[in-house]
């Protein structure tokens, strides 16, 4: 076992974002999700590793070519001669550097702490036999996910030949309301009503309380704030049952999930927007429709951003196509999802298979 940092060094950033405006050019700069831009200059003349060391994505490892640079939200890792890069890359991505962040509002890791992570070296020779498997196993993991982009990208070219391009309304379809398809739509009680200390510990009397990472994440089984029955009561205008769909309404905006059947019945937070529809509308077609036209949503506030108003989104404007032509669109979505659920079982093994050799060469 060899600690990190007995085979590497960091380097900082202090290149803003906000730097790169005018400044074009063939070099490529990096940040938390990948290439910003290319730009007229480079930092690193060699292929390196680079580490998100604050915000969002933070400890997330990235593999990064010669001629190149990173903003200040990361930091260059050198790897030294005794240990090949990629192995070193698949190493610190087996030692989770999330673990040694700190901050409460601005997550931040310090190569001070993570540097002292130990992982397990062989000599070089068995380092590139290592990668290979690895490099290997992302090639597949890459496609996988790649079928799945595809498999989205079909959903809505389909939507665009069922329903026409939701601005110009080619086939004349009637216009109505977001309103006028939902029984009701909620935003979330102001942060007052639903405190932490409100929270309690769950059993069979209390109700979950749902917050973004739900719309965000897609799942209902995440989260561990719950109320007492009381509390519920006390806010069961803000419900929510199996079959309402959630929306993101504050920071990450306009992400959309429908609440299964067997989910817990619960409460939705001040982030959050309920939709509960009427059977004016598919909720397959209700989520397709959104999410083609969420970016014209209206915002409000400075930093994190706001859904405007209730009234805004209830008056956002709907084609409605005929019933008939929804359920063929619904059809079409289910024989996807099954394509999709087989790639989603299959990504999901060879993650599981990535993890356990990981555990293998370097734990």
């Amino acid at each position: 076992m060899a600690r990190l940092g007995d085979y590497c060094t960091n380097a900082s950033s202090n290149i803003k974002q906000s730097d790169l405006e005018k400044r074009d050019g063939i070099y490529p700069i990096y940040g938390a999700s990948g290439l910003i831009k290319c730009v007229d200059f480079y930092v690193q003349d060699k292929p390196y590793i680079a580490v998100v060391k604050d915000g969002a994505g933070v400890g997330r490892v990235l593999k990064l070519p010669a001629y190149s640079s990173v903003i200040g939200t990361l930091q260059y890792i050198i790897p030294n001669e005794d240990v090949e890069l990629e192995y070193l890359a698949y190493a610190m991505e087996y030692m989770n550097l999330a673990k040694y962040q700190t901050g409460a509002t601005i997550p931040h890791i310090y190569f001070k702490d993570y540097s002292k992570a130990e992982f397990n070296i062989s000599d070089v020779g068995v380092q590139k036999e290592i990668t290979k498997i690895f490099n290997g196993l992302d090639t597949l993991i890459d496609a996988k996910r790649q079928q799945l982009i595809k498999l989205d990208e079909l959903v809505k070219s389909r939507f665009v030949e069922l329903f026409g391009d939701p601005e110009t309304n080619p086939f004349g379809w009637e216009k109505v309301t977001v309103g006028e398809v939902c029984s009701s739509i909620v935003r979330g009680p102001f942060g007052s009503a639903l405190k932490k200390e409100f929270f309690v510990e769950p059993n069979e009397t209390t109700y979950k309380v749902y917050e973004q990472k739900h719309a965000i994440q897609k799942s209902a089984t995440i989260g561990t704030y719950y109320v007492t029955a009381e509390k519920f009561d006390e806010l069961r205008r803000f419900e929510c049952v199996a079959g309402d769909i959630l929306m993101s309404c504050s920071g990450t905006m306009g992400e959309l999930y429908q609440l299964p059947e067997g989910c817990e019945k619960g409460l939705i937070n001040q982030a959050l927007c309920k939709f509960t529809l009427n059977e004016k509308i598919l909720p397959i077609v209700f989520l397709t429709y959104m999410k083609q036209t969420i970016g014209n949503l209206e915002t409000k506030g400075s930093g994190i951003q706001n859904i405007a108003a209730v009234s805004y989104v209830k008056a956002m404007p709907i084609n409605l196509a005929p019933m008939e032509v929804q359920k063929q669109f619904a059809a079409f979505v289910e024989q996807v999802d099954k394509s999709k659920l087989v790639v989603k079982q299959s990504l999901e093994k060879l993650e599981i298979l990535k993890k356990s050799l990981m555990q293998k060469y370097f734990g």
